[in-house]
């Protein structure tokens, strides 16, 4: 490969966060945007939903063949477990109770939780506020790939198996870069996870266990879904750090493709987040988007000048404070 990258593709930036900036202006020009940062109630209704379908699929499911356990799990189940960390993503920004009642989006993320298989949603907390706050912020924001990913995962067939294995860098990647102490938090999201986990297997058996996990691995790996991780923050443009996704996809991810409009607004839910994007059209039109996440897998597996390097890393400065 005579394009391949290197370490040294990671493009290195001393500005403070873009998304700051924008906010400012767009909040000076459109002061009513302020009235969309407001809890979506209909969060709760939705996830309560979507965990009872998914315990309707265990039952489903128990007494099939192996191949069709499989087939379901990435057919169906991946798409719901998938669509849950998006909305453990939304609980994780208090959208469904709001800031005042924190503790309350806490113990619902653990709800929320549990379909999924392997405790996530106090630990994604932590991190993703961290995400916002310093985003791209060597040693810190832990959605940036480490030296190893990048260096290793270079060529198609490599960059294929990182997308495949994704969901378990993004489970062990903090433990390399920002090791955090283990909260009581997280201590009781593994506990009721464990629980689930056994109370499933001890009723409805092996295959709901395994249609659990499975759609979970399989719907965060090689996934259409899957292109969002891609989509958000890798560089497929030299200098433009966030890209937004504005296709039917978002209907299942609780508009997470609206991700510029999301840094901007952070404490907007995601089903207000196409209304930012209509009021101040002139500051997201412009910029560069994408409407197809399958496009956007295909592209980085079969570029060979993209890879886990095509990320844009800022040194920070000031103090830091971490969740």
């Amino acid at each position: 490969m005579g394009n391949r990258v290197s370490r040294e593709d990671f493009e290195w930036v001393y500005t403070d966060q873009p998304h700051a900036d924008r906010r400012r202006e767009i909040l000076a020009k459109y002061p009513e945007i302020k009235s969309l940062m407001k809890p979506d109630s209909n969060l709760i209704w939705i996830i309560t939903v979507m965990v009872l379908t998914q315990l309707v699929a265990f039952y489903l499911v128990k007494d099939l063949d192996w191949k069709w356990v499989i087939f379901w799990a990435y057919a169906f189940g991946s798409c719901i477990n998938h669509s849950m960390t998006l909305a453990i993503h939304e609980v994780s920004h208090n959208s469904a109770f709001g800031h005042c009642k924190a503790m309350w989006n806490r113990w619902f993320g653990i709800f929320a939780n549990l379909p999924v298989g392997v405790p996530y949603s106090i630990s994604f907390k932590r991190y993703h506020m961290d995400h916002h706050r310093y985003l791209g912020s060597d040693g810190i924001d832990v959605d940036i790939p480490t030296d190893f990913e990048g260096w290793f995962f270079c060529t198609t067939f490599r960059k294929l198996i990182w997308v495949i294995l994704q969901p378990l860098f993004y489970a062990f990647r903090p433990l390399f870069i920002n090791p955090k102490p283990i909260s009581y938090l997280e201590i009781i999201n593994t506990i009721a996870q464990i629980s689930f986990d056994i109370i499933i297997y001890y009723f409805l058996g092996i295959k709901s266990l395994v249609y659990m996990l499975a759609a979970s691995l399989l719907g965060l790996g090689l996934h259409p879904i899957s292109g969002h991780f891609i989509a958000e923050h890798y560089m497929f443009l030299k200098g433009h750090e966030t890209y937004s996704y504005y296709g039917p996809l978002n209907l299942l991810t609780f508009n997470v493709g609206y991700h510029n409009e999301h840094h901007d607004f952070p404490n907007i839910p995601g089903k207000n987040l196409p209304l930012v994007r209509k009021i101040a059209a002139e500051y997201y039109d412009s910029l560069p988007q994408y409407t197809s996440w399958i496009k956007v897998l295909y592209d980085f597996v079969m570029d060979d000048t993209i890879s886990p390097y095509s990320r844009m890393k800022r040194h920070q400065k000031g103090q830091v404070e971490l969740e």
